[in-house]
């Protein structure tokens, strides 16, 4: 665990570093739009959907090259809109997030919406710098990350992220496990699986190991609701039921990496650390 910990501390401080780079404060910000976009951005995460990327990139001996990093990185932004926009009053309506007001309760309902959005684009931005880099340092690399721009549309859109959103909001709440599993596939699990499968695609995994490591990711996300669900006693009436599926779904993940050496350790660390969570 004390590796996983330095590997952690390591990854996260790069993951940060990038975030700052690449999202500059201008001196001219309309409606102070960037402003609201670093708030949330820069905010104190985990930055596990980006880790997990750059986890899954390593597990296959890939080299952690800028471009590689910038587009382990664009899964964050994902995220974070998801965040900002979660938080509206017409959504969860919620005051705070990680300690701090939520974006509209700083920079208002409009300019919340407008960060959010700018924040989904500059994903597919970043994604696209990342494919004109890695191709100008060696022609044919930029295929792998069309790919991961069409992955990453996917888990986000009408067939993931936004799809469990709507499941959530537009139903009841689960009432059995298997309900539980379908939301959390697509609310939470769709984007931590297009980052373990990002990872594996910009690190040129073979046809195999990605498929590996696809359900890998689909194990870990479905698992990560699990357990917040427990530590913030959602879904109260599932609870052993959910810690049992964690269990299970956290050995599953692990069993994926079988064929993997030393280098997806840092995964597999990741899903025994999760699963001890609960």
């Amino acid at each position: 665990m004390s590796e996983l910990a330095g590997w952690l501390s390591e990854r996260r401080a790069e993951v940060e570093a990038l975030l700052q780079e690449r999202v500059p404060q201008p001196a001219d910000d309309p409606g102070r739009l960037v402003e609201a976009v670093r708030y949330s951005l820069l905010s104190a995460g985990k930055r596990l959907r980006p880790l997990l990327g750059l986890a899954a990139a390593e597990a296959v001996g890939a080299p952690l090259t800028p471009a590689v990093r910038i587009a382990t990185a664009a899964i964050e932004l994902v995220h974070c809109y998801s965040l900002v926009h979660d938080d509206l009053p017409a959504m969860d309506d919620d005051d705070l997030r990680r300690g701090r007001p939520t974006n509209h309760k700083v920079f208002g309902d409009a300019i919340a919406i407008l960060a959010g959005d700018a924040l989904l684009t500059l994903a597919f931005t970043w994604l696209a710098d990342a494919g004109a880099l890695a191709e100008a340092e060696r022609p044919g690399q930029a295929a792998a990350y069309l790919q991961a721009c069409g992955v990453l549309a996917h888990a986000s859109g009408l067939s993931g992220m936004v799809r469990g959103q709507a499941r959530d909001l537009g139903e009841p709440a689960p009432s059995t496990l298997t309900e539980a599993d379908q939301l959390h596939a697509e609310k939470t699990g769709a984007l931590f699986r297009a980052a373990v499968e990002i990872g594996a695609i910009v690190g040129h995994a073979t046809p195999v190991q990605r498929n590996h490591l696809r359900r890998y990711g689909e194990a870990y996300g479905v698992a990560f609701q699990h357990a917040d669900d427990l530590a913030d006693q959602e879904h109260a009436s599932l609870a052993t039921l959910a810690r049992q599926r964690l269990t299970d779904l956290t050995s599953q993940a692990v069993q994926e990496l079988a064929s993997f050496g030393p280098q997806a350790e840092p995964l597999r660390e990741l899903a025994r650390a999760l699963a001890a969570s609960a």
